[in-house]
């Protein structure tokens, strides 16, 4: 485990988050892949991603959706910012979060990124996240992304892939 990982781990004990965590290999921590290998449904995955608004001066928020759909970065997002947003690039989410891609959490980011989850994911019985790196994953309720300080559900953050 490293440091990241044991910080999140941190985190969870402090919010009093009950939590179970699967070991994995590195090349196993993708969403599609993890699920596979592991015999899980994409739809309990939740996946974190870092956006960033396109021109200075840079804001940034983690959207957690559901494994099964994509983000409305021109829609949600963007109206959320008032900006034009894109995926963080991966340097840049790494040097803002500590975490490695594929692991990203909502868990123990820098206080004041702002946390938006969609309201998709509440629908799941429990949601797989990352640990930071990608080395293990993390089964919470979804509920418990709310027990954030920065965190905000957000209706519409996410819409279902088209097959």
């Amino acid at each position: 485990m490293d440091d990241t990982e044991a910080k999140v781990l941190a985190e969870l004990e402090r919010l009093g988050i009950e939590h179970r965590l699967e070991p994995c290999e590195p090349e196993h921590a993708d969403t599609a892949v993890f699920c596979e290998v592991h015999g899980y449904s994409v739809d309990l995955a939740g996946n974190a991603i870092v956006v960033a608004t396109q021109k200075p001066p840079k804001r940034y928020a983690c959207c957690i959706v559901p494994g099964t759909h994509k983000l409305d970065v021109n829609g949600a997002v963007k109206d959320k910012m008032g900006a034009r947003c894109s995926f963080a690039k991966p340097d840049e989410m790494r040097e803002l979060t500590g975490m490695e891609v594929g692991g990203v959490t909502p868990f123990a980011l820098p206080p004041d990124l702002p946390i938006w989850v969609a309201d998709a994911l509440l629908e799941r019985p429990e949601v797989i996240v990352g640990t930071g790196g990608r080395t293990s994953k993390l089964f919470i309720k979804p509920r418990a992304l709310l027990q954030l300080p920065n965190a905000e559900l957000v209706p519409g953050l996410s819409k279902p892939r088209e097959p």
